[in-house]
């Protein structure tokens, strides 16, 4: 039963991650320099051994959070960096032409 016990504790921590990320997505959060180095500090379990065949059906629902988030992550990241680009084109624009004309004067 301690191998169910770690497996389960396992995915309990896989789940909570996939949660934060989730909230980050939701309310663009900007992850602090002590969040984003926790996360890249993350080792899988070791000695685990097996999925016990009781969790198959839990563990395939929390991959399959795991692809949808990063799913949406990448999607984040590609408007981002458009919007950084547009951004980017804006300002390089030469603040010295008029930018409107005013036929009426």
């Amino acid at each position: 039963m301690a191998w169910v016990a770690a497996w389960s504790d396992a995915l309990d921590a896989l789940e909570l991650d996939v949660d934060a990320a989730d909230e980050r997505l939701r309310t663009a959060h900007l992850a602090s320099v002590e969040e984003v180095a926790l996360a890249s500090a993350w080792h899988p379990p070791v000695g685990l051994g097996p999925l016990p065949a009781s969790l198959e059906v839990r563990a395939r629902a929390v991959l399959g959070r795991q692809l949808e988030t990063a799913h949406r992550l990448s999607q984040t990241i590609v408007v981002s960096r458009r919007q950084l680009a547009a951004t980017r084109a804006l300002s390089l624009r030469d603040t010295e032409s008029a930018v409107y004309f005013d036929d009426e004067a």
